[in-house]
């Protein structure tokens, strides 16, 4: 027997864990028609993973819409998940002093299978629409935050993450290749911030600083963002201090803390 061959558990888990992510990822009640047209699974495994997961309490299903939505147990574990797995219950109150400080956008992020998790977000007093919220999941190679992680990222998990980019040009500054981003993360490593210079959204700016363990390894990153109407580049280059501070002081309030390797 191959040890090595995913025992049937493993792949019921992995299935379950896939139909979790399709309904959270849409964002909305959606109903089991709508999930079959973008599941990869047959019918008949879809309907048994969705109503093991009802019956669980992972989903919650609407008898009289006839959707599907997360459950309140998957609620209270995504809770728990932010409060013992998150930076955020830790970086709360320098998060929103650096807000207040700046007058702009600050996000603090952790990177997840080369991806940038947005763990919490403090709003400018005069708002701008961007894509990035708490909870959600954005790129790694064109955003600042997920640079800046990167770019202290040991040897092999940094090889690993860079290898789960898209390379999706998402506008006209975007990074579409490894080589490219990389010869950046150097200059990231030597000047201690990264910048998002449009790279993800049009008009978009940021300059993020990475929250370093005592090791040198990335734990998340911290960002102020605001827009090309609003600041410029140098403008932003101006906060990188207090950024750069504030990071420092989330590093050492966490620094008891177990946080998830990368």
């Amino acid at each position: 027997m191959n040890s090595a061959a995913p025992r049937s558990g493993e792949g019921t888990i992995a299935k379950a864990l896939e139909v979790l992510d399709l309904v959270a990822q849409l964002e909305r009640p959606v109903r089991f028609s709508e999930l079959l047209s973008l599941s990869p699974h047959p019918k008949a495994t879809l309907y048994r993973l969705v109503q093991t997961l009802t019956s669980l309490g992972m989903l919650r299903y609407d008898v009289e819409r006839q959707t599907y939505s997360p459950g309140l147990r998957l609620v209270r574990l995504a809770h728990a998940a932010w409060r013992q797995s998150s930076l955020a219950p830790i970086a709360r109150p320098f998060v929103d002093a650096l807000s207040a400080q700046v007058g702009e956008t600050v996000h603090l992020a952790q990177m997840d299978g080369g991806q940038v998790l947005y763990v919490d977000k403090r709003n400018a007093a005069e708002p701008i629409e961007m894509f990035s919220q708490a909870g959600k999941v954005g790129p790694g190679y064109c955003t600042g935050v997920g640079k800046a992680m990167l770019a202290f990222l040991p040897e092999d998990a940094l090889n690993t993450a860079l290898s789960q980019q898209a390379w999706f040009a998402h506008t006209a500054h975007t990074h579409t290749s490894r080589e490219s981003l990389c010869s950046e993360l150097d200059m990231i490593r030597s000047d201690g911030v990264a910048y998002d210079r449009e790279e993800h959204e049009p008009g978009i700016i940021c300059v993020a600083a990475p929250i370093l363990s005592d090791a040198g390894r990335s734990i998340g990153a911290l960002s102020v963002t605001t827009s090309t109407a609003r600041k410029s580049l140098a403008d932003l280059g101006q906060l990188a201090p207090h950024l750069q501070s504030t990071a420092r002081d989330i590093a050492g309030a966490a620094a008891n803390w177990q946080f998830p390797i990368q």
